[in-house]
């Protein structure tokens, strides 16, 4: 008889039940309050088959919001095929993919890049994209001795501990996010202007409603430059209203992930293996550790339109 064990995780003895998941013997550790498990007794290499075993998983995924596993011994075709089955997976149009797994994105840190800082910010993978990110599944190939975690924030709770009266305010509000003013803003000119004519800023609720949950989600971010919708007489009497009022508006909705109650912080060894929800989650990678080498595998599984 198979089963979820949920050590110091009373929530987590539903999880395997959730949308009717298959059970699996799954030790399940929670490790905070708001966000995030680490899960023992698995191996992911088995879920690539194991129909069973994915479908716990994926409850886990929507209940915890991010997993953790440690010593996987996944080879990098395992890694895809197991990502593989949460949906399509893609590239990134500016990091490095693997030549022989198209999908498998590495993301190669090393002393000779002391300035290479794009991840060091609190965001939700792509949403500079039309259809941003469904999850990911990061494997850890070589980190440093010390530092270089990574951390993850809770945003349906973000969203969920807001004052009512800033729940109102941004209830239909709108947001554009960017790549060219992210990934883009230390290209040369033409170069920049040819990566947003390949990607043009996207527009997206500030408040996305979870596919499968149900859960409201506060989703803005690093990509997020300004709202769409913000100059209307409601919200703008005067100038200062809106240049002002808006961007201090966004600003204090952005800064919400780096509330710690909101947080997990893993620390990572070689063959551990992260799988976050990118539709209820942003992260930040702890740029703390050159002259380090952090050699992470990313594989980034394409999602849907929020709404």
């Amino acid at each position: 008889m198979s089963s979820v064990l949920a050590v110091d995780a009373p929530i987590g003895a539903r999880a395997a039940g959730l949308a009717g998941a298959p059970q699996a013997d799954i030790a399940v550790i929670r490790l905070t309050c708001a966000i995030g498990a680490e899960l023992q007794g698995v191996q992911l290499s088995r879920a690539v088959h194991d129909d069973a075993l994915f479908a716990s998983l994926r409850a886990l995924l929507l209940e915890h919001k991010v997993l953790f596993l440690r010593s996987q011994r996944l080879t990098r075709g395992e890694h895809v095929a197991f990502a593989s089955r949460f949906g399509a997976l893609e590239d990134h149009p500016v990091a490095g993919s693997d030549p022989e797994h198209p999908g498998l994105v590495r993301i190669y840190k090393s002393p000779e890049q002391p300035n290479d800082r794009y991840e060091n910010s609190w965001h939700s993978d792509a949403t500079w994209r039309e259809c941003p990110q469904f999850g990911a599944v990061l494997r850890c190939v070589e980190c440093p001795p010390v530092g270089g975690d990574t951390m993850w924030a809770n945003m349906a709770l973000a969203y969920a501990k807001l004052p009512e009266e800033i729940k109102v305010r941004i209830k239909d509000l709108k947001a554009r996010h960017s790549i060219e003013a992210s990934f883009g803003a230390a290209m040369p000119e033409e170069q920049r202007h040819a990566l947003k004519a390949r990607f043009p800023d996207a527009e997206h609720p500030v408040v996305r409603t979870h596919p499968e949950t149900g859960e409201k989600i506060l989703f803005v971010n690093s990509f997020t430059t300004h709202f769409t919708n913000f100059h209307r007489p409601e919200n703008v009497r005067v100038g200062q209203d809106y240049t002002m009022g808006a961007s201090q508006l966004l600003q204090y909705l952005i800064a919400q992930a780096a509330i710690p109650e909101y947080q997990v912080r893993w620390r990572w060894s070689p063959g551990d293996v992260a799988i976050w929800d990118n539709r209820a989650t942003q992260h930040y990678a702890v740029m703390d550790y050159p002259p380090s080498h952090r050699k992470m595998e990313r594989a980034g599984i394409i999602g849907d339109r929020p709404f």
